[in-house]
């Protein structure tokens, strides 16, 4: 009978800065047998740790792990574990190899049975017994068959051929060993499927079959995914793994009542402050009343003064004096244990005073990396660029953000711009959190909610992955920008603070251009849509392709508005809308943190570059 639970789970990690760095602390939950799970936080919260205990790689360092699954378990990791110089067919073997067990189990009791009869005729009740589960294990498991899945699975995830099994490892390109090892997995078909980031490397064809192979599985799954449409599709329930808390929180019904159940914890959060605050106010004024009546007892009366009278008098003041003793007893302890609000709902300021364009490029040369006729987005607008790896999305960004200069064109943007970059410089900063952000705006910085306060004496260089795209972002909200400029933003985020910020997104009044492979995002999103394809020198021969350049495809915006990106090659217009993308090899370094900040002097930054020296371009005012 299938069993998998936790049961008070902790698990620490040696740390060079810290004696013992904990992930995860007094971790309880249960799967249960069907159930497809979800487990979703931030980059380095210990989601891949908990896969790891589940599948017998870790032990924990306290409590009890417990998983009994009769029809196999499969792991799936970010990476494959195996040497440099292993090949596809080990990798397909490492990923089958408790059917690989079965078959060795299955030769040697045969050789076994075959001795006995050589010897005695017979062979043992026993034996047979055990080689018949034997062969009942292996045929529950479609043993026979698991090579050719693994190939027909390679299919549907993407691969156009087979993998010759002699080939190395090394020579096969990322994307092609994370759907080796994900189709050797579901070849395996075991009953527990551990999964970590399962749609990466995959294009929508494949993630959309891949999700409908897990509804149908037979069996228990347990999938670390970011995807939120994935999540959305696939999970009946999600773990939400909290790294500043090291706990582990479980909702029902599938992603959307882990929504539901964030809003409505967000909601009895800010009761609870609501009536923390009213009772404060409320003995406060019960003290200041009794005071104000305690004044007004006479403190001394004449000599004469006595009987009932001066008895009634000390009565009334002995009262006053226990109800102001009470309540300010009971402030104290309200004071001593603060109700906190809940974060601050993300916001992103512009300031569309001006007329004209927010953005205007002409002729934008970038070599080898970006080729754009002309891009034109008023105030207000909305652009999503897509396009494959090296079409050049993340060029476009830095060109816009006045961080790289065009070889030929011009570059006309706002002032203020905010740039949230994809990928991230290597966390080298011995600056605290509190340093890095500005230690006067500390208490600014806890109001959004994406650090606790002992977080801030935590350096930089210390941050998960995670959490230094909470800082970045951060940086962000905080800054106001006339123009975001927005690379991949879901990455290394939490799903429930990418839906924070997609609301955060719709109430931004300013220009917003944003790069993103996010399903969800990408689908919902409203504004006007730019495909970037590679330069021609980097793309395949394609017929009726432009000098210069591949095609570009311009999808209709999502609402109707008017165009407002200008003529690029073909005729097409690209229309405005939030754009994301990857970054391109090649450019100039950068800091680890968004770019934010206000330009000199004028409104706008307009730059005119061409194929003179150097020194005779730029694109800043």
């Amino acid at each position: 009978m299938f069993r998998a639970r936790f049961i008070d789970v902790t698990r620490r990690y040696d740390d060079r800065h810290v004696h013992r760095r904990t992930v995860l602390d007094r971790v309880s939950f249960t799967v249960r047998p069907g159930e497809r799970l979800g487990v979703v936080g931030d980059n380095g919260s210990g989601k891949s740790t908990l896969l790891r205990l589940l599948a017998g790689l870790e032990t924990p360092d306290n409590g009890t792990v417990t998983v009994e699954a009769p029809g196999g378990l499969g792991h799936l990791a970010q990476t494959l574990d195996l040497p440099a110089d292993a090949t596809v067919g080990d990798a397909v073997d490492h990923a089958l190899v408790e059917i690989r067990e079965l078959e060795r189990a299955i030769r040697t009791a045969e050789a076994e049975l075959s001795a006995t009869d050589t010897g005695t005729g017979t062979a043992p009740d026993a034996a047979l017994a055990s080689y018949a589960e034997l062969l009942a294990a292996y045929e529950a498991r479609a043993g026979a068959e698991a090579d050719r899945r693994v190939e027909t699975v390679l299919r549907r995830l993407g691969e156009p051929g087979p993998l010759d099994r002699d080939r190395p490892l090394g020579t096969l390109s990322g994307g092609q060993r994370s759907r080796l090892a994900l189709a050797g997995v579901l070849a395996a078909d075991p009953e527990l499927l551990l999964l970590d980031e399962p749609t990466n490397d995959l294009d929508d064809e494949a993630v959309t079959w891949l999700e409908e192979r897990l509804r149908t599985h037979r069996g228990t799954v347990v999938a670390v995914s970011h995807d939120r449409a994935f999540l959305d599709r696939v999970t009946t329930a999600v773990l939400e793994v909290d790294e500043d808390r090291h706990t582990v929180r479980r909702y029902g019904d599938g992603y959307r009542g882990y929504l539901t159940g964030r809003a409505a914890e967000r909601a009895r959060r800010q009761r609870e402050y609501e009536e923390w605050k009213e009772e404060l106010a409320r003995y406060r004024a019960l003290a200041d009343t009794n005071i104000d009546r305690f004044s007004a007892i006479p403190r001394k009366a004449p000599a004469a003064f006595s009987g009932a009278g001066a008895f009634r008098a000390r009565s009334r003041a002995h009262g006053a004096m226990s109800r102001i003793r009470a309540a300010r007893e009971r402030l104290a302890r309200l004071a001593e244990h603060p109700v906190p609000p809940p974060p601050e709902p993300l916001r992103f300021r512009a300031d569309l005073a001006g007329e004209g364009a927010a953005v205007d490029l002409t002729g934008i040369r970038v070599d080898g990396r970006l080729h754009l006729d002309a891009l034109h987005l008023e105030p207000g607008g909305r652009l999503l660029v897509t396009g494959p790896n090296g079409a050049g999305k993340t060029t476009l960004l830095k060109v816009l953000a006045g961080e790289l200069a065009p070889d030929a064109g011009t570059v006309r943007a706002p002032a203020r711009v905010g740039l949230l970059r994809q990928d991230m410089a290597p966390p080298t900063d011995p600056r605290t959190v509190s340093e890095a952000f500005g230690e006067e705006r500390a208490e600014e910085l806890l109001s959004l909610g994406l650090f606790a306060a002992r977080d801030l004496t935590v350096p930089v260089s210390r941050l998960s992955a995670g959490q230094r795209r909470r800082l970045e972002l951060a940086r962000l909200v905080t800054a106001p920008a006339d123009l975001l400029l927005l690379d991949e933003p879901t990455n290394h985020l939490a799903p429930g603070l990418v839906e924070e910020l997609e609301a955060a997104l719709a109430g931004y009044r300013g220009t917003l251009v944003i790069v993103s492979h996010d399903r969800r995002l990408r689908s919902g999103f409203r504004g006007h849509r730019l495909e970037l394809r590679p330069p021609v020198e980097r793309c395949p021969a394609v017929a009726g392709a432009p000098a210069g350049r591949c095609p570009t495809v311009v999808a209709a915006p999502a609402e109707a508005a008017p165009p407002v990106v200008g003529s690029r090659s073909a005729g097409t217009a690209p229309p405005p809308t939030p754009v994301v993308g990857s970054r391109s090899a090649g450019t100039v370094p950068t800091p680890a943190h968004p770019v934010v900040g206000n330009r000199s002097a004028g409104a706008e930054r307009v730059g005119t570059t061409d194929p003179r020296p150097a020194g005779a371009r730029g694109c800043r005012a």
